[in-house]
């Protein structure tokens, strides 16, 4: 029973979670204490904890349980870049990095910077297992964060997260060092550019070889969709002015295609690529750029004047008018995001409970009912988000065309 029981949690895990993914948090997990004398204390397992672990970005990109490592390219004001691959952290099947390089760490797949390297070796360091982890720190405000600390040399040595532009809305702001890594979500929008390159490159030049013939092979799935986003989108929502727009609708429609169907792809990290609002947010300024430098005088005139329209009224509608223009693409950026990170979170939610449930293994009849209730459930989800892989690209796509149709169309009057 156990051996059966062992296979079903194996093959859930594995289709669905990349490997390092739910080992880190297993209930009853051994305990450590090392020579600073932090203890890894054993804790219950946390689907959401793991959920939020997933759909990170990281310097590994992790197939099946292998995590191959990635280019890091990091910057520290105070003392230049740093180029090396991740690899030099020797990371084990969590990620945590049993070496420490350049003053940089890695933990949980990122990578993590030494505050006061004062002391701290420059070079290839040993650190073992468990000495790098997570320790709860109070803040000024009575709250608490999670830092990561380092034990080297009987010292514990705090460390930072990466910078980012979200003046810490997010947790995040402006920090000691700076990642310009290629990070699996990089590499995951480059193999889903050259991918979608050769598609359309090799499909262009049978089309001229073929000239005249009927579509087959690739060509047949693909030219009906190209020609279902010109006549239900693009001609509908600008007119004769269509076909100047055409290549950046169906630049994005398969862009995002592209990456929704590529981090469904099982074993191969379940990148969340359109689940990083990063990503959303560059596509949504692209639809904005391309909405706003397109806008008639028409469209303008709308925004800040309203012929027609009492002047009392015009306090009130100009301003909504105008902050219309940066909601939209704001709408946009969130519901990509949402929607797909949602889907990411669900599955492993739902694999997660196996653990919870069988108690990570002690309880055989809660593991092996659970087990086979969260591999249906995770399968009905995996459907459905097939299908919400094509209906946001869609959905993006169509509201970008309407963004731009409504800046272009002609004055009726």
């Amino acid at each position: 029973m156990r051996r059966i029981l062992s296979l079903i949690c194996f093959l859930s895990i594995s289709l669905f979670v990349p490997a390092q993914d739910h080992d880190h948090h297993e209930e009853h997990s051994e305990a450590h204490a090392n020579e600073c004398g932090h203890v890894e204390e054993s804790h219950d397992f946390n689907p959401g904890n793991t959920a939020f672990h997933h759909i990170g970005d990281q310097n590994v990109f992790s197939i099946g349980p292998f995590q191959l490592p990635l280019p890091c390219i990091l910057y520290a004001p105070e003392e230049g870049w740093s180029v090396f691959s991740s690899g030099k952290f020797d990371a084990d099947g969590h990620g945590v990095g049993r070496k420490a390089y350049a003053g940089y760490v890695l933990f949980e797949g990122m990578v993590k910077k030494v505050v006061e390297p004062a002391g701290f070796s420059k070079e290839m360091v040993e650190l073992g297992d468990h000495k790098v982890y997570e320790k709860e720190e109070a803040t000024a405000d009575g709250k608490s964060k999670k830092v990561i600390y380092v034990c080297y040399n009987g010292q514990e040595w705090r460390t930072d997260n990466l910078s980012t532009a979200d003046a810490g809305v997010f947790g995040g702001g402006i920090t000691s060092f700076y990642d310009f890594s290629l990070t699996k979500n990089v590499v995951s929008m480059l193999l889903v550019v050259l991918f979608l390159g050769w598609v359309f490159i090799g499909m262009a030049n049978k089309y001229r070889r073929t000239e005249g013939q009927a579509p087959s092979g690739l060509q047949g799935f693909m030219e009906p969709m190209i020609v279902f986003i010109r006549d239900e989108v693009a001609i509908p929502f600008l007119g004769h002015k269509w076909e100047k727009f055409l290549p950046f609708l169906l630049s994005l429609f398969f862009f995002i295609l592209g990456l929704n169907l590529f981090g469904q792809i099982p074993f191969l990290g379940n990148a969340n690529v359109t689940g990083n609002l990063a990503v959303t947010m560059v596509l949504a300024v692209l639809a904005f750029l391309v909405t706003n430098l397109n806008g008639n005088k028409h469209y303008w005139e709308h925004i800040f004047w309203m012929p027609g329209v009492p002047a009392w009224v015009k306090t009130i509608l100009t301003p909504v008018e105008f902050l219309g223009l940066f909601i939209k693409p704001i709408t946009l950026m969130l519901r990509l995001f949402a929607n797909i990170t949602a889907g990411h979170m669900v599955m492993v939610i739902f694999v997660g409970l196996i653990f919870v449930f069988g108690r990570s293994g002690e309880s055989v009849g809660g593991s092996l009912g659970t087990a086979v209730g969260s591999t249906l459930l995770t399968v009905f989800m995996m459907a459905i988000e097939l299908l919400v892989a094509f209906i946001q690209a869609f959905v993006f796509t169509i509201l970008t065309a309407s963004y731009i149709g409504a800046a272009t169309e002609d004055a009726h009057h």
